[in-house]
């Protein structure tokens, strides 16, 4: 992970499925979940979905906040 990832999960929305067009720092925590148990995509996409996965689960979502200010 670099720093410029978590700028990412707050400016980058979902680019396909259920949740098209939410920002990946937005997406539900079951979504998510889905993701975790069926497989990520591959590319940069599943990387930054798996990223926004590890967050959820550590209960770092209140971290990307001020990212979201800027």
């Amino acid at each position: 992970m670099q720093a410029a990832d978590l700028e990412t999960l707050v400016t980058l929305r979902m680019p396909f499925g259920k949740h098209k067009g939410v920002l990946l720092a937005d997406l539900p925590e079951n979504y998510l979940d889905w993701f975790a148990r069926q497989g990520f995509p591959p590319g940069e996409i599943g990387r930054l979905l798996a990223l926004m996965h590890e967050i959820q689960l550590n209960g770092l979502r209140p971290l990307l906040d001020p990212l979201r200010k800027r």
